[in-house]
């Protein structure tokens, strides 16, 4: 993989990509004058990771650049504001103050509402076991400017931790967060979006093991919560309650401690 900035970088964007390509193993090359095709030739390497002042974007080929944007939490947060209610956040009984575990954190989007949820006195730990994704949501999470103080603060305050979940929780103390989620969808995607691609090639794709769950109980003080789809045979396979809306593709199950 490459690492690169946007055209006429200045000092700390050059630094940033300098890092990250340290980080993740992977080459810094200058951008220059070259166009990311003709980067990626130059290299013979089409996996691209560009830098710039507002935000961090993947490439691989053909396919359209993976970055992080807040999409559908934003819209939650916002409902939030207007004093309106969150299925998630009702199943696990998350309320300001608490501490969240999310164990398969993805772009962050549900880590994103429930950091607004928490507010600042509350702790939200997202775990993404794919260097790239985790390097790129953890940018994006620096970055992303909502227009919004409250919300900036609640991205800012997610702590990405590059780590598989099965290990993370083994070490982990009894008792150490209120709650720990799961959220291991993207196996099966709702929507054939192309823009989703990139993601699904860089995420792990190993189903949650009844091995997870037990540590997650040991862990949770309050619930242990996963996210499927409605007619999941998962929420029996592992043990959860299922709740959901009639109105939504996904519901969530829950193990209350």
């Amino acid at each position: 993989m490459i690492v690169t900035t946007s055209s006429s970088p200045d000092t700390a964007i050059i630094h940033d990509a300098q890092r990250l390509a340290d980080e993740l193993g992977a080459r810094y090359a200058e951008r220059g004058s070259h166009s990311l095709k003709r980067l990626g030739t130059r290299h013979k390497d089409e996996q691209i990771l560009v830098v710039s002042g507002h935000d961090v974007r993947y490439y691989d080929g053909q396919e359209p650049p993976l970055f992080f944007h807040p999409s559908m939490a934003f819209v939650r947060v916002k409902r939030l504001l207007r004093g309106e209610t969150d299925l998630m956040l009702e199943v696990s009984g998350c309320v300001e103050g608490d501490e969240v575990l999310d164990c398969t954190a993805g772009l962050a989007s549900d880590s994103f509402v429930f950091s607004y949820a928490v507010g600042p006195q509350g702790r939200v730990t997202a775990l993404e076991s794919e260097p790239v994704l985790a390097a790129l949501v953890r940018e994006g999470l620096l970055r992303y400017d909502t227009g919004m103080t409250d919300a900036n603060e609640a991205m800012r305050n997610i702590e990405v931790v590059c780590q598989n979940h099965e290990t993370l929780l083994s070490s982990l103390d009894d008792d150490s967060y209120d709650i720990v989620y799961f959220d291991p969808m993207f196996r099966q995607p709702i929507h054939a979006s192309n823009s989703l691609a990139p993601l699904r090639q860089l995420a792990n794709h190993s189903p949650l093991s009844p091995a997870s769950v037990a540590e997650a109980r040991r862990v949770a003080r309050k619930a242990v919560v996963i996210k499927e789809h409605r007619g999941s045979g998962e929420f029996d396979r592992l043990g959860f309650e299922k709740r959901s809306v009639n109105t939504s593709k996904i519901a969530y199950g829950v193990i209350k401690i």
